[in-house]
């Protein structure tokens, strides 16, 4: 079997184990893919992979198909991105489906109940634990700090929509960028 095959092999297992073993939704696999992609196999730096999130969530659809998506094109092209995407959704299509044939009868068993409940308290955990590794490598410096306080009161009090906040973080980290090249400019003469 060749280098590119085994690669793309590796894309598919890889994202099919982050699938399988991740429950609660893409922030809540925040710290697998951290641990599979950036320390284990080293296909992106933890920054790189904030970066993909922060797209993914920008861009319509489920953020762990847009993240296994851009990991997998930035490892092998068009072919790994198939292959990630196949590899994180495939896990999601079986227990879906077998859920869905068993569930209705059983839905309302106190096993079944409680069992829900102990899932939500750990998918809690999970997804608290990503918060605080997007808070480490996004909110940096005094700026940051702004741009944070800013957005959560927009969507928290507010209740400004998603898309709008996103834009504006967007075009004021775009503009404080700008803003320090041209002072830097200015300074050098």
């Amino acid at each position: 079997m060749d280098r590119k095959m085994k690669e793309i092999i590796k894309l598919y297992t890889t994202f099919f184990k982050i699938g399988i073993m991740t429950f609660g939704g893409g922030y809540a696999m925040l710290p697998m893919i951290q641990r599979e992609i950036v320390e284990k196999n080293k296909w992106a730096t933890e920054e790189e992979v904030m970066n993909y999130y922060a797209v993914g969530q920008c861009t319509p659809g489920i953020i762990a198909v847009n993240t296994a998506t851009f990991i997998g094109y930035f490892q092998s092209g068009i072919i790994g991105s198939l292959a990630a995407t196949f590899g994180v959704i495939t896990p999601s299509i079986l227990i879906i489906t077998v859920i869905a044939a068993f569930i209705q009868g059983y839905s309302d068993a106190a096993v079944v109940q409680h069992a829900f409940s102990g899932i939500t308290a750990a998918v809690a955990v999970l997804i608290i634990n990503a918060v605080i590794k997007l808070w480490k490598s996004g909110v940096k410096g005094v700026f940051g700090m702004a741009v944070f306080a800013a957005a959560l009161i927009a969507d928290v009090i507010l209740d400004v929509p998603t898309v709008i906040i996103v834009v504006c973080a967007v075009a004021l980290g775009a503009g404080m960028e700008l803003f320090r090249k041209i002072n830097g400019r200015r300074n050098e003469k």
